[in-house]
């Protein structure tokens, strides 16, 4: 998949929450087994959301960014995986925080994804934690 085609579109969940709520079921709860208790949460209507879209307009993949600097729920559909889409979404969001001054961002990464996050510069810190079952890494990317 060329990134070229590749679009990414940034709004409330008022906008993109169909979107963005279809890919993070299929990704956190069908495979990731996430209660859906835990997966939607009262900071989607607080957050600003990114959604990516391929060359045929579909919804691939999605993540946001809470009001405190935090990225989270970053989610691509497994179809669509190691061709670049996450990077994009995550450079979106990253971009958004600088706009809005952030000093920095941070996350919790799925220890299975950390190799990613530290390919686009982000730097573990703290334990290692359980969240949902599925355990992560706290990680931040200094913006200024």
């Amino acid at each position: 998949m060329d990134q070229g085609k590749i679009q990414v579109q940034l709004g409330s969940w008022e906008q993109l929450h169909k979107e963005a709520s279809a890919i993070r079921f299929e990704v956190f709860v069908q495979e990731q087994q996430v209660p859906l208790e835990l997966e939607l949460d009262e900071m989607d209507g607080l957050s600003l959301h990114a959604l990516a879209f391929d060359a045929l307009g579909r919804a691939i993949a999605t993540g946001r960014l809470l009001p405190d600097g935090h990225i989270g729920r970053m989610a691509v559909k497994s179809s669509d995986r190691k061709k670049g889409v996450g990077a994009l979404v995550l450079k979106t969001l990253v971009d958004a925080a600088k706009l809005k001054g952030y000093a920095e961002v941070i996350l919790g990464a799925q220890i299975h994804a950390k190799g990613f996050y530290d390919r686009q510069g982000f730097v573990e810190y703290g334990e290692v934690f359980m969240d949902a079952n599925i355990a992560h890494i706290m990680m931040k990317k200094v913006l200024i």
